[in-house]
């Protein structure tokens, strides 16, 4: 295998979700702060800090970030609980 078949391995990054799987999606909706945010992505989600940074970020300058994947049940618990903090987001 050369390194360029390497770097691009088709199953990790073909956009394809695993069936069963689904994505939790926080939209950007410019009244939160950053901190709120992130605060609610660690409470919530499990994020460490970096990581729920990085999903604030992505979320304030493209719109929507996927924040967490799994199995329905346990995204609907996070979407309830993010909700309730009045944040926008959707499980696709």
């Amino acid at each position: 295998m050369t390194a360029r078949e390497t770097r691009k391995d088709p199953e990790q990054h073909s956009g394809e979700v695993v069936a069963g799987k689904k994505v939790l999606i926080l939209h950007n909706d410019d009244v939160h702060t950053f901190d709120y945010v992130i605060e609610a992505l660690v409470e919530i989600c499990g994020h460490e800090y970096y990581q729920a940074s990085q999903c604030a970020t992505i979320t304030h300058f493209k719109g929507k970030c996927d924040i967490k994947r799994g199995g329905f049940s346990s995204l609907k618990v996070m979407k309830d609980a993010l909700m309730e903090r009045e944040l926008t987001v959707t499980i696709d």
